[in-house]
């Protein structure tokens, strides 16, 4: 890495310490550098100063910044008090893919006679991104399907009550990380059967850090208010036909079920601010995203055991194979959709 590729990666580990704390807004960094060295850094959270006035307040000789450069991974929102701090270069990762503001912080700066570089590891930055990016050029949240099988295919056993407990794929390993992705997404969603059969919390307990937004599909409002589902630790959606309601912080939405609902939940959560959703089931729900097109990652955990029988898994079509990796012999597979 040269230095400027240096200290926007910098920005971008700045950034991530903001994670799930400024949407529907981006993940910001940026340093003040001034002879090779940093004098200032910050990031952005929502409701506070931005990432650039973060980094020249944290500068304590201010006189040094008229000889200094500023790194962001991404375009300036607002380039005033960058314009009044007298730094004289500045070098951007990324501009903001929103229309209405892409190039204008860039062109502020210029016009104000500041030297600007920008696409610096712009890939590593839009991959940071990804979430915000897709919320704003598709009117929705980023989504993530996630799910676990066997060798030979199937999601779990046959069953039709509470009482059969769920085929056991994951291992302590895996349980451990699918609870550490959920503090990283905004929400997660499954489908009336999961929360049927097997009565989640959709909760965080083997990691630290926030818990997702629970989203469950209930048509007639047909699960028991003693399930998990409902014990208030998080806010949650119940996307039915019947009722628009608020109970504290479960949230009934009405939907129309004689239509495709997941345009419908797409644009409440799109409205609602939530950039990200995990997707976890059941396999209807899955297919059902993937035959749309309507998805961008997909987490696919794949066990040696087999089962021969039970419910099949969903069929990942336009696929693209980006991450690989064995955790105690389970396959675990990122992949992206080929058609975004």
């Amino acid at each position: 890495m040269n230095n400027d590729e240096i200290h926007i990666n910098r920005c971008l580990t700045l950034a991530r310490y903001a994670e799930r704390q400024t949407s529907p807004s981006p993940l910001v960094g940026a340093v003040v550098v001034h002879n090779g060295k940093i004098i200032g850094e910050g990031y952005g959270r929502c409701g506070e100063p931005h990432a650039e006035d973060n980094a020249i307040a944290a500068v304590m000789d201010k006189s040094l910044l008229r000889h200094s450069t500023l790194y962001m991974n991404f375009e300036p929102s607002d380039s005033q008090s960058i314009v009044k701090s007298g730094i004289p270069r500045v070098v951007v990762g990324m501009r903001n893919v929103d229309t209405k503001t892409n190039g204008k912080g860039i062109g502020q700066l210029r016009q104000a006679g500041i030297d600007v570089t920008e696409g610096v590891l712009a890939e590593e930055c839009h991959l940071l991104n990804r979430r915000f990016i897709t919320f704003v050029r598709r009117h929705r949240p980023y989504i993530i399907l996630k799910w676990a099988q066997t060798a030979d295919g199937f999601i779990d056993i046959i069953r039709d009550s509470p009482e059969l407990p769920p085929l056991k794929i994951s291992n302590t390993i895996t349980k451990t990380l699918n609870h550490q992705i959920r503090t990283h997404e905004a929400a997660i969603m499954v489908g009336p059967r999961t929360v049927f059969l097997d009565n989640p919390h959709l909760t965080v307990s083997k990691w630290t850090g926030r818990n997702p937004i629970r989203i469950i599909i209930d048509k007639s409002l047909r699960t028991p208010r003693n399930y998990r589902i409902f014990d208030g630790k998080a806010r949650t959606f119940v996307f039915n036909d019947i009722q628009d309601e608020t109970h504290l912080n479960i949230v009934f939405v009405k939907l129309d079920f004689g239509q495709n609902i997941i345009p419908q939940m797409l644009d409440f959560l799109y409205r609602q601010g939530v950039v990200s959703v995990i997707v976890e089931g059941g396999r209807q729900l899955l297919q059902s995203f993937i035959d749309m097109g309507a998805w961008d990652e997909s987490l696919v955990e794949v066990s040696p055991q087999r089962v021969d029988t039970g419910v099949n898994a969903p069929i990942l079509t336009n696929n693209i194979a980006v991450k690989e990796e064995y955790l105690s012999k389970n396959r675990c597979t990122v992949y992206t959709n080929s058609m975004i």
